[in-house]
């Protein structure tokens, strides 16, 4: 039995099949965790969702922020984005039901030793800490307050925590931490607007991970999201997203030997992006 973890699939299901049989993948024995944003801008962001519903036993997963746009578009919030790929998802005729079981997928996982998330972790947060918190969000979005959430969802305040927060600017500060994440400014807030390479740091920042005095340093973070990052192994963290949506490539690790699968993108290659 193997644990395998996989980095953003963003509709590239082609990829996905390619990369499963490279790695011999047994839906019978091993389990398969995907780092979130299964769906959106890549081909077959339905095909992706459908993988997921079907394989759940051995398949888990996160929600990245296009996952989270897909809900907030299937509860009539937010508004459908030229380069978006989730038209035949939300025309589908079991919207619904993948609506429903989408809003029941969690925001973190963790195990003795990984934790699983789309974006990463807050420097002062313990794992357990985080996993309360990332609680806090997936009970509201799999609960009767789902609409109240989605309405408020975007936007980019507050920017720093503050344990005393409380209501939706908790939830949303938590959603963008776990979600959207890249860079920190010097002050501990989060930097919305850096995309680049990480070497293009600029000198008043930092990524996330390389904040001092880091308070889950008992866990490697599994996590996707930064696809000019690329692959990194280390300093506790492991990043998967490797820019299959660019042309670039899907990866997947095996996270009890740490032995690295790549397979080549067959979408055209661009610039990479969020």
């Amino acid at each position: 039995m193997a644990h395998y973890a996989i980095g953003d699939l963003q509709g590239c299901f082609s990829e996905l099949g390619a990369l499963l049989n490279i790695i011999g993948f047994n839906h019978g024995a091993d389990t398969l965790w995907l780092v979130g944003d299964i769906v959106n801008r890549g081909p077959q962001s339905l095909e992706c969702l459908q993988f997921c519903m079907q394989h759940e036993s051995s398949v888990q997963m996160v929600l990245g922020n296009h996952d989270l746009h897909l809900l907030a578009l299937m509860h009539g919030f937010g508004k459908l984005k030229r380069r978006d790929t989730v038209g035949d998802i939300l025309q589908h005729q079991h919207t619904l039901k993948m609506r429903d079981w989408l809003r029941n997928q969690p925001l973190m996982l963790h195990t003795d030793t990984h934790v699983l998330v789309h974006a990463g972790l807050l420097p002062q947060w313990t794992v357990a800490q985080a996993q309360s918190l990332a609680d806090e969000v997936a009970d509201e979005i799999s609960g009767c307050h789902a609409n109240d959430f989605f309405a408020q969802m975007y936007g980019n305040s507050p920017n720093r925590w503050q344990p005393e927060t409380q209501g939706l600017d908790r939830l949303r500060f938590t959603t963008n931490v776990l979600t959207r994440m890249r860079v920190l400014n010097a002050d501990g807030s989060l930097d919305y607007d850096f995309k680049e390479e990480y070497q293009d740091i600029p000198a008043d920042k930092m990524a996330w991970f390389d904040a001092p005095n880091r308070q889950h340093l008992s866990h490697t973070i599994v996590f996707g999201h930064w696809s000019a990052l690329g692959y990194r192994c280390e300093n506790g963290i492991l990043a998967l997203d490797t820019g299959a949506l660019w042309g670039d490539t899907l990866t997947a690790v095996n996270l009890q030997t740490g032995e690295r699968f790549t397979q080549p993108s067959f979408q055209p290659r661009q610039l990479l992006g969020d």
